[in-house]
């Protein structure tokens, strides 16, 4: 293994700096100016990892000799139906009146690109979720926090107070934005850096016990087969 790189997050999200942080590892934040526009047809797995390979690519104008830019784009799926940030507060409550009571997917891509010899890896994280049944009222008060507004699918699946989520299953790390087991497998398959503490630091920073963490890691994956 090299010695850890330093990383170029190309993020604008809070909650994947913080998650970022739990590798402790070097890194500074940038948020690239991409088009998310979906394309005609495209499948909620192919979008997501075409975001975040574009967005690593992007990062690249702003990246030294020496960082590693890694990059993610998270999407809240219905079947092939995305929902993206609620640009309303009705927008907001019809989302989350749907999703209610009901499992849908969230995915997470995300991508390492070296922009010095063009070295690029991609993974994704695809998780099940299921909503549990709040009411109306929880829904109201919940917009009223303003904190739906800019998330996608109109929810934070860690909001302490509305608690959206009865259950899920796959990676949690991944539902906030940032698969920590996905990513640590990519750089240690890669032979660039190992992280053998990130599952233990993740759940205890996150407070959520994890059943897939075993099934990550050991598993390896060349993600440019994706």
């Amino acid at each position: 293994m090299t010695d850890t790189p330093f990383f170029l997050l190309a993020s604008n999200s809070p909650r994947r700096r913080e998650l970022f942080a739990l590798m402790n590892a070097p890194f500074r934040a940038i948020s690239p100016d991409v088009d998310e526009s979906r394309q005609e047809g495209e499948p909620p797995r192919a979008y997501v990892l075409r975001l975040a390979e574009t967005k690593a690519r992007a990062a690249s104008a702003f990246a030294k000799d020496e960082e590693l830019i890694l990059a993610a784009d998270t999407i809240v799926a219905d079947g092939e139906d995305i929902l993206g940030k609620p640009a309303t507060a009705a927008e907001a409550e019809s989302m989350l009146r749907h999703l209610r009571g009901r499992v849908h997917q969230v995915y997470t891509g995300i991508a390492l690109f070296r922009p010095r010899d063009s070295w690029l890896v991609r993974d994704i994280s695809v998780t099940d979720v299921l909503m549990r049944n709040y009411t109306d009222e929880e829904i109201r008060a919940y917009i009223q926090s303003g904190d739906p507004m800019d998330k996608a699918g109109a929810y934070a699946i860690q909001h302490t107070q509305f608690h959206p989520v009865q259950e899920i299953r796959g990676c949690y790390a991944g539902v906030m934005g940032l698969p920590l087991c996905h990513l640590a497998r990519l750089l240690r398959d890669a032979g660039i850096a190992h992280f053998p503490d990130i599952a233990e630091n993740c759940q205890r920073a996150l407070g959520q016990k994890c059943s897939v963490f075993h099934e990550i890691l050991e598993n390896s994956r060349v993600a440019a087969r994706l």
